[in-house]
């Protein structure tokens, strides 16, 4: 079974950062992405779909140096649905996507991006012992693996 998701779209605000009790680093922040077709009257539309991100430990950290409002990038990630109970005691259901990699695609923030354009991708892999780790690639080759 796949849970994947890959998406291009612009960050609607800097990432919000915080430390768990745990140490852990979590950042959360909205992606927009759109989409355009023809209406029936031949006019031009665009629909704008918001996405929650949630990102953990070192590419937390690493989103919060390097993220920025605007930011366009692109990201894979996977759908995650959490349970939790509001201020009434209301138990309430949210999905998200929890990013594994993600390159930020804008060339004129370069000094945002830390390492320059030709390294701007961040990744996360999860090893046996479910620790996080983050690493750096400096190629864009490992983003086509896509089965088609």
């Amino acid at each position: 079974m796949i849970n994947k998701v890959i998406l291009i779209g612009n960050l609607g605000k800097d990432p919000e950062v915080r430390k768990l009790e745990n140490n852990r680093t979590v950042a959360s922040f909205s992606l927009a992405t759109n989409e355009n077709y023809l209406d029936k009257n031949g006019e031009w539309q665009k629909i704008t779909e918001w996405h929650n991100i949630t990102m953990w430990g070192n590419l937390a950290e690493r989103a919060e140096k390097y993220l920025h409002k605007g930011n366009t990038v692109f990201l894979e990630g996977k759908l995650k649905t959490r349970k939790y109970t509001d201020k009434n005691g209301i138990e309430r259901y949210t999905t998200e996507i929890e990013a594994s990699n993600l390159k930020i695609l804008d060339k004129k923030d370069s000094d945002h991006q830390g390492a320059g354009s030709d390294n701007n991708y961040i990744s996360q892999t999860h090893e046996k012992n479910s620790e996080n780790t983050q690493s750096d690639v400096n190629s864009s080759d490992q983003l086509d693996d896509l089965p088609f």
